[in-house]
């Protein structure tokens, strides 16, 4: 082993110095991180961004037209038509489904009030109808809930009371759809036509399932029902003409909410009922 001298007079082992030399060539310094670093300023500055985005918001005061009557209302300009008509529902009573939005043309829901173009001052028209309204169409007259609450009326098959009897005694209409009794069908493809509502006019029943709608049309109207606003549904053979049903849409609280359809076919009521208040529902 070969010793070496230095200035003070210290030896030093040249073998082990050059093991120690070949030892820290074979650690390699570690690569750079490829993941990119967040600096504190980047962020600061991203979230800076969104309040801007935040900022760029306006409150608007604009107004809506129903029913001949201007409402003043202020909402964010960047919420959407949907987020109106919410609000809009607890301020005039029309249920957002029944909702028609107007400005410059037909409001989407997805839309926000900036994308549309609505500024302050601006007027939209909203066309739409209460469940009240809906109920006016053939709801029952102070008379007929008298009649409904008479005990004796209770017992009675809903084909003999009075209110309905007048209904039935024209007969069944020309156009109604066939009715089968001891059958159960599922919905047809069409609507359900050739029924009569409380007061005789022909009434349409068209389930638009994706919209879990239910539309009632009228000759003079179409009203666009939300499923969850029918509370319940009754129905009865109606005698004589067992294939077809007296059938009630409870809309509201009392039995004057019931809106009334006659000669409804009777292997559709069960499907009825399914489509309007699920599978499970209690009666």
């Amino acid at each position: 082993m070969e010793c070496v001298g230095t200035e003070n007079g210290n030896k030093i082992d040249n073998t082990v110095s050059n093991h120690t030399k070949e030892e820290k060539s074979d650690f390699k310094e570690p690569s750079e991180c490829k993941i990119p670093k967040t600096e504190i300023s980047e962020v600061t500055e991203s979230s800076n961004d969104e309040k801007k985005v935040d900022s760029t918001s306006e409150l608007l005061d604009f107004k809506v037209v129903y029913n001949k009557n201007k409402h003043d209302v202020s909402a964010p300009s960047d919420s959407t038509v949907a987020e109106l008509k919410k609000k809009l529902q607890g301020l005039l009573g029309v249920p957002e489904s029944l909702q028609k939005l107007m400005y410059k043309g037909l409001l989407q829901d997805n839309q926000t009030l900036a994308n549309v173009g609505i500024t302050k001052g601006a007027k939209i028209m909203l066309v739409g109808s209460t469940l009240n309204d809906v109920l006016a169409v053939s709801s029952v007259t102070k008379q007929d809930v008298a009649e409904l609450e008479n005990p004796a009326n209770t017992k009675e098959p809903l084909c003999r009371q009075k209110i309905h009897k007048k209904v039935l005694d024209k007969g069944v209409p020309e156009d109604a759809m066939p009715g089968i009794r001891n059958l159960k069908e599922g919905l047809p493809p069409v609507p359900l036509s050739g029924m009569l509502n409380k007061h005789g006019g022909k009434v349409r029943l068209t389930f638009k399932l994706e919209n879990d709608q239910l539309w009632l049309s009228t000759k003079e109207r179409t009203e666009k029902l939300p499923m969850g606003s029918i509370k319940s549904i009754v129905s009865e053979p109606i005698e004589g003409h067992e294939e077809y049903h007296i059938m009630g849409l409870q809309l509201g609280p009392t039995e004057a909410s019931r809106y009334w359809v006659y000669w409804v076919p009777a292997q559709y009521i069960d499907a009825i009922k399914d489509a309007v208040l699920g599978k499970w529902q209690y009666f």
